[in-house]
């Protein structure tokens, strides 16, 4: 009974989340109670449970209300339930104890990480699903005036019919469709309308399918990491239509811009428990901070992770907190090499540590007159910059611009058609890539990441694999069994622990939850060396970079010394154009 349970404070989005909360947030509870109460609710869970095969809860007693127009970001560790809790809201998962209720002809669609596309049909053919319905009601609209030229025709029934129509296509914006579809593929960079799905990347299927999605305008949008395989042009316009967007919008994602320029609200999934929070990502760091504090001292750790970043967020900009300020820093950083005892205090506490490798000369990395062409396609020519000790340098652009080909140059995996890169002597070098190369699917999570080795540079093995959120029975899967952000963590951890003085990062943050990628730029800030990271989260960029590498439409690649942000600013104050002059607060 509603009696037998003390309310949060009610978000427009859950009327009911029972929770044991004090008498205070019971009493700011009756205060909104009224016009909370005039929402339309459109979704509903009733004390719902969901058990994974093995017995392990994900999550239980979840009851909340969902209303029209809210916009929600899921946050939550890997693994903790956040995918399986869409699909339960999207109809797609019935094994389940509990309730779900859908208001009638309630449309929900569901952007899945790795969506279905009709393999039958182009791509236009796949955008075009989603603009069946307007079609239908445009050619009948159309069909109804037409059929008024008739003079025997029953004009009063036509007329209803048509004054229906016209109020259901007002309401999906239908009149300018061919006009919505062209500018929705442009944005989002979806490829050529008359390209077989066969030919497509991952990438592109996921932004054919978010274009097919947005242009069929249901109620509810539900999107799994939706920002993956987007550059900030694409995320830039898609953080701007969802704010616009009438409907409902819940998303699992680990860009946090995304959730501040986006989310009015959070709902946090923590140990088996829903937690909202009022407010975007920043507030939700702050108030997250402050219940760690009251709570538990045995989360002082994670209270300090959250504060930190807190603190990079709201003193962004200022002196001590820039680009320059980390390169200054980073002879102090050299000279300090964390102790062992430091290590270990940071592995208790669940932070990432990176292994120290050789100590850098004065010669890092030279680039050189670098070109390079495919297909008659020139993607860079006469690029030169050189990489000084301490510099965390990230490569930005659009999709297609030539970011992973020059990485593999540097890497040395594929060969430049003119120019040379030249490495220090002292230099070690560790690649995380992609594609997760090298790893064993026979080998469990533990063994393929010790490679034998109990201890690395004086820290065990178990709690150096465990800081990457690979606890527990997790270290004894099969790596050929790991879902992808799992797999994607062994990966991380094993080349990290390598001992290498310069990490080269390919989208490192895709399927990382945002407390291990938190931690893994805590990681990085405190890293003695150098690194280059290919990203489209701003966030992450401008958290651990020195340098901008930015490849611009126009062919040319700016070297930059400053963070992505700094990079942004400085080309809207030159007035020159750019796809990546976001803004990101």
């Amino acid at each position: 009974m509603r009696t037998a349970h003390r309310h949060l404070r009610r978000p427009p989005w859950a009327l009911e989340q029972w929770a044991v909360l004090s008498t205070k947030a019971k009493a700011k509870n009756s205060s909104s109670s009224n016009s909370n109460q005039s929402a339309e609710v459109v979704l509903s869970l009733v004390d719902v449970r969901k058990r994974l095969p093995g017995g392990r809860t994900l999550f239980d007693g979840v009851s909340l209300n969902f209303n029209h127009g809210a916009k929600i970001g899921v946050l939550g560790a890997n693994g903790c339930g956040k995918s399986s809790l869409m699909k339960i809201l999207a109809g797609l998962d019935a094994e389940f104890d509990g309730a779900l209720w859908r208001r009638p002809g309630l449309k929900i669609l569901y952007l899945p990480q790795e969506p279905q596309l009709d393999p039958d049909l182009d791509v236009m053919g796949n955008v075009r699903l989603g603009i069946a319905e307007q079609e239908a009601l445009l050619a009948r609209f159309d069909a109804i005036s037409a059929a008024m030229g008739d003079p025997d025709a029953d004009f009063d029934a036509l007329l209803t019919e048509q004054a229906a129509l016209q109020t259901r296509i007002d309401d999906l914006g239908a009149w300018a469709l061919q006009h919505e579809v062209e500018i929705a593929m442009a944005r989002l960079h979806v490829p050529p309308p008359r390209a077989p799905v066969a030919s497509l990347s991952g990438g592109e299927r996921r932004r054919v399918a978010l274009c097919r999605m947005l242009l069929e305008k249901p109620d509810v949008l539900i999107l799994d990491e939706p920002t993956n395989h987007l550059d900030a042009e694409c995320t830039r316009w898609l953080e701007t239509y969802l704010q616009a967007f009438r409907g409902m919008v819940i998303s699992v994602t680990h860009d946090r811009y995304f959730l501040d320029n986006v989310a009015s609200w959070i709902l946090e999934i923590d140990r088996g428990a829903t937690i909202p929070y009022e407010g975007n990502y920043s507030a939700w760091l702050a108030a997250k901070q402050r219940r760690l504090n009251v709570e538990r001292r045995g989360e002082a750790a994670e209270a300090k992770r959250l504060a930190r970043e807190l603190n990079w967020i709201q003193t962004r900009g200022q002196a001590g907190n820039t680009s320059k300020a980390r390169m200054a820093s980073y002879t102090a950083r050299a000279d300090r090499v964390s102790s062992a005892r430091n290590r270990l205090s940071k592995l208790e506490g669940g932070q990432i540590v990176i292994p120290a490798g050789p100590r850098l000369g004065n010669s890092v990395l030279e680039v050189r007159d670098l070109k390079k062409e495919y297909d008659g396609r020139v993607l860079f020519s006469g690029l030169s910059f050189s990489l000084e000790p301490g510099a965390t340098v990230g490569i930005v652009g659009a999709n297609g611009t030539g970011k992973t080909t020059l990485f593999n140059i540097i890497a040395g995996t594929e060969t430049p058609d003119a120019g040379t890169v030249t490495w220090g002597e002292t230099v070690s070098v560790g690649l995380v890539s992609q594609t997760r190369q090298g790893l064993d699917p026979n080998k469990t999570a533990y063994a393929e990441i010790a490679q034998g080795e109990d201890t690395v540079d004086g820290m065990a093995v178990r709690a150096y694999v465990a800081a990457f959120n690979l606890k527990g029975a997790s270290q004894e899967k099969l790596v050929g069994s790991l879902s992808g952000g799992e797999r994607n963590r062994v990966h991380l951890a094993k080349v990290l622990k390598g001992g290498h003085n310069v990490l080269l990062f390919d989208e490192p943050s895709n399927d990382l939850d945002v407390a291990t990628l938190s931690s893994l730029e805590g990681a990085l800030e405190e890293f003695v060396g150098c690194a280059m990271v290919i990203s489209h989260d701003r966030f992450f960029l401008d958290r651990i970079c020195t340098h901008t590498l930015a490849f611009e439409d126009d062919g040319t690649i700016n070297f930059f010394p400053g963070t992505f942000s700094e990079y942004a600013a400085y080309m809207l104050g030159e007035g020159k154009k750019s796809r990546i002059t976001a803004v990101n607060a």
